[in-house]
């Protein structure tokens, strides 16, 4: 429980370390206006498409007699967007972070900058940290997606469906989320997509805690936009702690960063 509440703080105090930075907060908005505006055209779209969507999707259902045919598309139409919204909540944080790579870079080195100690360095040109982002970025996309089927069927399941099915959705978006964030500051200290995911399963409440309520507040329509650059120092300093913790031989300990790959 200890690590829950250290990783709602890392959130808390990455918000504020924009607020004192003003300069640094504007200059993270950009890209998260950018894909605000694409993802706010899809999902607007989607919520006037589902409905069409589902019906093509059960012609077995046309012969149904109420209330039956209504209760199955109305069911399966919510929760066509219901899968919609949580992919856009997951994916939103990967593409924010792709069209926004030198911006977050920047602004992740300046938290590492005024926090003091070392201000790591990937060492790659531009169009290779993006390669490698975009490539992870899809990685991850890949597991969020599997995890996102099973959730959909297992919605289905009367009571745990409604109760038990969106807590672990939400952990499990929480979860990524805070892999993508901490992956700009974990991939200048040379951590390759497998050895990010060992230290943030060693800290799973800790990383949980971040991730979370950062899932939960990027629901809230433009929220997501504002806190991003936030959440981006936030998980600078999260990821500080991560990496301290596995030197020192703490739980949730990793071997030492490995050299990114070139391909």
């Amino acid at each position: 429980m200890r690590d829950l509440g250290a990783g709602f703080g890392y959130l808390i105090q990455g918000q504020r370390w924009v607020g004192r930075h003003g300069r640094w907060f504007g200059f993270g908005l950009l890209p998260g206006l950018i894909t605000l505006v694409l993802y706010a055209a899809a999902l607007v779209g989607l919520g006037y498409g589902a409905d069409n969507l589902v019906t093509w999707a059960t012609p077995f259902a046309d012969d149904w007699s109420s209330p039956w045919l209504g209760l199955l598309r109305n069911t399966l139409t919510v929760l066509v967007f219901a899968l919609g919204l949580f992919l856009a909540v997951i994916t939103f944080t990967a593409v924010t972070l792709l069209v926004g790579q030198p911006f977050y870079e920047s602004l992740s080195e300046q938290v590492d900058r005024t926090e003091g100690g070392e201000v790591p360095e990937s060492g790659l040109p531009l169009w290779r940290e993006l390669w490698i982002s975009a490539r992870d970025s899809v990685r991850i996309l890949v597991r969020v997606g599997l995890y996102s089927v099973l959730l959909f069927a297992l919605g289905f399941i009367p009571v745990v469906g409604q109760t038990v099915v969106p807590v672990i959705g939400f952990c499990v978006t929480g979860y990524f989320l805070a892999e993508e964030l901490t992956a700009v500051a974990l991939q200048r200290r040379g951590m390759v997509l497998k050895d990010r995911l060992v230290l943030l399963r060693g800290r799973r409440m800790l990383t949980l805690g971040f991730g979370v309520p950062l899932g939960l507040a990027f629901l809230v329509p433009f929220v997501a936009v504002f806190l991003m650059p936030g959440a981006v120092a936030g998980a600078t300093l999260l990821a500080r702690d991560l990496v301290t913790s596995g030197e020192d031989g703490d739980e949730g300990a990793t071997p030492a960063p490995y050299t990114l790959d070139k391909g």
